[in-house]
């Protein structure tokens, strides 16, 4: 691990967003003038979605060295990163990928975090033609959700990530091993994850129902909502065993200490997003203990850095180390987005060319921290998948730990955990 020696530094300059590197790497001229190669990076570091940035500068203070050595096709480069915080608002996320596009001068887009930041960023980069990779949000909200046509695509902007399917994959496969009663009740909140996971065509319903499941779905609700009493009782009247949905953090608190409240039981509870973070689960105390949800990465997946070959675990281990915190399933695709622009950078014809930025991005074929990345593999132009599984939080020795307990769709990943039911 020589090369991937990681410190809580003064390596952020959190005021400006712009790293506080080296003087070889900084400059604010464009690359055609003076070979700085420009890498905007958006994701949210604070509201509601902040747990998705909570590693960002651990991350990005971790690629010095790699920075410093960089070249292009053989050549050195100097690179420059430049950070902003969406701030977990789809408007913010949209001004701040303008100013770093038309103020900034960026050559390439880096961006992750849900639709909610995502989509306005990528939006602004197809907008203004400039080269963009996103991920951290499921395939069908990121392509759909910006009006996206299976046989067109976009020009400038793609994706790494699964999909609702993948979900329903894993989702499925948790419920059929618990034996519980087909009979789901559905949280979907009004955002572009919420509207995309509870359409009837290209969401949950259709493919639940094929399967012998009975959904109740009882719209859609408002985002940091406070009253969840009409859905329980929605739940608790359809005879629900089986909660699903995507929401935020404080949604799914408010829901399931209501939950608790109003006598609603069910045996099995399977939410995407709100279940990511180790430090939300833990703040829900015993009732965290058996909640179910998609597990994006582990520090168990058979993986390595293409920047560093460290392993997926030696990476996870580096984190807990020096930043004193858990991992999340996010930290490994924080860093795989890197893994994916540097290579591009490395593989471009000419760094003063859009259109051989995009060649070498649509050319990408590179195995990285959360599995491999090839745009010529996916459902639909503009995007490729990275493998799934299903998991549950269980308490170890006093602590929640994630453990993969469904690996059907994706046999490579191991499981780490045996089901149980909720007490």
């Amino acid at each position: 691990m020589a090369h991937f020696t990681y410190t809580r530094r003064k390596f952020i300059t959190a005021t400006t967003g712009l790293i506080a590197a080296p003087a070889i790497l900084r400059a604010n001229r464009a690359l055609a003038q003076d070979g700085v190669f420009k890498i905007g990076f958006v994701a949210p570091t604070t509201g509601p979605l902040a747990g998705f940035g909570e590693a960002q500068d651990w991350i990005i203070a971790g690629l010095k060295d790699t920075l410093a050595g960089m070249t292009n096709n053989g050549k050195p480069v100097q690179i420059e990163i430049i950070t902003k915080d969406s701030q977990s608002n789809p408007n913010r996320a949209a001004e701040v990928a303008q100013d770093l596009i038309l103020n900034e001068g960026i050559n390439l887009m880096l961006t992750h975090a849900t639709p909610d930041t995502t989509n306005p960023v990528a939006d602004q980069c197809e907008l203004n033609e400039i080269p963009c990779i996103s991920t951290n949000a499921p395939w069908q909200p990121y392509f759909f959700g910006r009006g996206g046509a299976p046989d067109v695509g976009f020009n400038y902007t793609y994706h790494f990530f699964w999909g609702l399917e993948d979900i329903i994959a894993n989702f499925t496969a948790i419920w059929d091993a618990s034996g519980v009663a087909k009979k789901v009740g559905g949280l979907f909140p009004n955002d572009a994850d919420g509207n995309a996971w509870g359409d009837a065509t290209l969401g949950l319903p259709g493919p639940l129902a094929a399967a012998g499941y009975e959904l109740t779905d009882p719209g859609r609700y408002q985002p940091m909502n406070n009253d969840f009493t009409s859905q329980i009782a929605a739940f608790k009247a359809a005879g629900c065993e089986i909660v699903t949905g995507v929401m935020i953090p404080p949604d799914f608190a408010t829901f399931w200490a209501q939950a608790a409240q109003q006598g609603f039981a069910p045996k099995v509870v399977t939410i995407g997003k709100a279940l990511l973070f180790p430090s939300s689960v833990d703040a829900l105390g015993d009732r965290g203990d058996g909640l179910t949800t998609e597990v994006w990465w582990t520090p168990d997946y058979p993986y390595s850095s293409s920047l560093t070959g460290v392993s997926a675990k030696d990476f996870g281990a580096a984190y807990v180390a020096e930043s004193g915190k858990p991992w999340t399933s996010t930290l490994g695709f924080s860093h795989a987005i890197f893994e994916v622009g540097l290579d591009v950078i490395k593989r471009a014809a000419d760094l003063t060319d859009k259109a051989a930025i995009m060649a070498a991005i649509t050319a990408t074929n590179l195995n990285t921290l959360v599995g491999p990345i090839n745009w010529a593999n996916g459902p639909v132009k503009n995007v490729t998948k990275t493998p799934l599984a299903g998991g549950q939080w269980q308490r170890v020795d006093g602590k929640l730990e994630l453990k993969i307990v469904n690996n059907k769709q994706n046999p490579q990943l191991p499981v780490t955990g045996e089901l149980k039911l909720l007490a």
